[in-house]
């Protein structure tokens, strides 16, 4: 493996701004800007549209979709007329 191929694996904080939340992973993911973390240190900062912490699915919030009334719904509007 050539040292001079591989990209910079560090820590990097990724952060959902509609949720306000903010989580510490390691990262190739650059970024100029920072952020001082609750350990005192700064690290890069990456804004993300979505995270667990927001996206439906993971929250609950998600919308199930009623297929079978929907069904239903067509064939009383058009099915075969007995």
């Amino acid at each position: 493996m050539q040292q001079d191929k591989q990209p910079d694996y560090r820590p990097v904080v990724f952060r959902d701004r509609s949720a306000g939340y903010a989580f510490l992973t390691r990262s190739t993911a650059t970024s100029d800007r920072t952020i001082e973390w609750d350990d005192g240190e700064t690290y890069p900062v990456i804004d993300v549209e979505i995270s667990s912490e927001s996206h439906p699915f993971y929250t609950g919030k998600a919308r199930t979709v009623d297929s079978e009334g929907r069904i239903a719904k067509f064939e009383r509007r058009y099915g075969e007329e007995k």
